[in-house]
């Protein structure tokens, strides 16, 4: 069962980015200055992060609490080291 309300807000927050990131290539495009262009990645990066740790709160907020309730606790250590594995590449 998705959350209407939480995915809204990931859709809100990656719709976000994508404007970032559309105003990098548009800097990038018109040569602006490279510590400007790289404090615009910067930013684009914070905000990644900040989204990442949302969906993780997400998941652990409804998935990961269900597969306890239902006993299927092997399956969220598996989903939870695999998210581990991929944050630290």
């Amino acid at each position: 069962m998705v959350n209407q309300k939480l995915k809204n807000r990931a859709l809100h927050r990656a719709k976000i980015i994508r404007g970032q990131l559309d105003g990098l290539i548009r800097a990038i495009e018109k040569e602006v200055y490279c510590p400007d262009l790289l404090g615009q990645s910067l930013s684009i990066q914070r905000s990644l992060k900040s989204l990442d740790a949302f969906l993780l709160e997400n998941h652990l907020r409804t998935h990961v609490k269900q597969q306890m309730y239902k006993g299927e606790e092997e399956k969220a250590i598996r989903e939870l080291i695999k998210v581990y594995t991929l944050s630290n590449k």
